[in-house]
């Protein structure tokens, strides 16, 4: 049985330190809500009644009690043994609280806690982006098709996550696609996450346009700007994404170099791709210049999924026959290494929903 035909309901959670939206699936389909509450970070009893209440407002519409509870909320934590330990934007959390038994004392059901960057992963490696990229190789007649799957989101911060052949891997510490970590390409002083955020793109329009970072726009108005659809400072705005972009290219190349998959961008930044994707795509395709010459970043070549052109070569591959030593037998191989990022197909919360309902009926078995 997949998820996608298990009729099993999950209740699962999208938690950010300002909102929570609740939801329920079956089936890898939205049975009930999004329903939103605020988070209340700052106040243990506030968030924790909010997070019960909110759960028991999508269980009320359900048509037979739920089988678990799974959800992502903000590390740092010991997911296994529920435990969360943030206290960046979830300030009530300090000194680590045992959420998960806490609610399952609460539900009497099992309670199953990830990172959002994994479960958006999960997600669309079960119902988005990898089986579609894989349902049109199929269309196209190529014998290409894809496995593993390296996916960031892109927001307050920057997560990520991987998915091997319907897995999700998390590591000994479920600290596994902590990509927020990685080395900043354009100031490696610092973090990725300080180049790839809401803040690096309001800083970088700051800096370009003249004016203090409070008073920068939010990245959804600079989107507007560089597209030119809103007044302010165009180039500054096409440049704060540029930046970001290729920042998170240098994260997604560093991550392919060892997982060799696909790749998936998610988050709330995502829907200003087309100022930042092309920056991204090249800085994964970009030349290292040694001793010996020029070399590619990185071994396949990454391509643009959301680009027409692109996709169109993507899907062609360089088909060949190869016809076997000492018969007349022909095996047909493609031999381009290659690869593809794309957005999410799910959207990022539905994402999460779909890969917090999968990862909690693994559990179950």
């Amino acid at each position: 049985m997949t998820p996608a035909n298990d009729p099993r309901i999950v209740l699962t959670l999208d938690a950010g330190g300002t909102n929570l939206k609740f939801s329920a699936i079956r089936s890898n389909r939205l049975l009930a809500g999004p329903i939103s509450l605020p988070t209340g970070a700052d106040n243990l009893d506030r968030c924790l009644n909010n997070i019960v209440r909110g759960f028991e407002r999508v269980r009320e519409t359900l048509p037979e009690p739920p089988a678990a509870i799974s959800f992502a909320f903000p590390g740092p934590a010991d997911y296994p043994a529920g435990i969360v330990m943030n206290i960046g934007n979830l300030p009530a959390f300090r000194g680590g609280v045992a959420l998960g038994p806490f609610l399952e004392d609460r539900f009497g059901i099992p309670v199953f806690i990830n990172n959002d960057g994994d479960l958006f992963v999960f997600g669309e490696a079960i119902a988005g982006l990898l089986p579609h990229v894989n349902d049109i190789l199929e269309k196209a007649g190529s014998p290409k098709r894809y496995k593993v799957l390296f996916g960031i989101t892109l927001g307050t911060g920057l997560g990520g996550g991987i998915v091997r052949d319907g897995e999700l891997f998390v590591g000994d510490n479920s600290a596994a696609g902590e990509v927020w970590l990685s080395r900043n390409k354009l100031n490696p002083a610092i973090n990725a996450e300080e180049g790839a955020s809401i803040r690096a793109v309001r800083r970088v329009y700051a800096e370009r346009a003249g004016v203090a970072f409070e008073e920068a726009p939010e990245p959804k108005d600079i989107f507007e700007i560089g597209m030119g659809r809103a007044p302010g400072d165009r180039a500054a705005a096409v440049e704060a994404f540029r930046r970001m972009g290729e920042v998170a290219g240098d994260v997604v190349a560093q991550a392919l170099t060892l997982v060799d998959g696909l790749a998936v961008v998610g988050g709330g930044l995502s829907g200003a791709a087309p100022l930042f994707l092309p920056a991204l795509v090249a800085a994964a395709n970009a030349d290292y210049e040694g001793t010996g010459g020029r070399f590619r970043r990185l071994i396949p070549r990454v391509y643009n999924l959301e680009d027409p052109a692109d996709l169109a070569s993507f899907l062609e591959g360089e088909q060949r026959e190869i016809t076997v030593y000492g018969s007349s037998r022909k095996i047909r191989h493609d031999p381009q290494q290659r690869t593809g990022v794309g957005l999410s197909r799910l959207g990022t919360s539905e994402a999460v929903a779909i890969g917090a309902y999968a990862f909690a009926l693994r559990k179950l078995g």
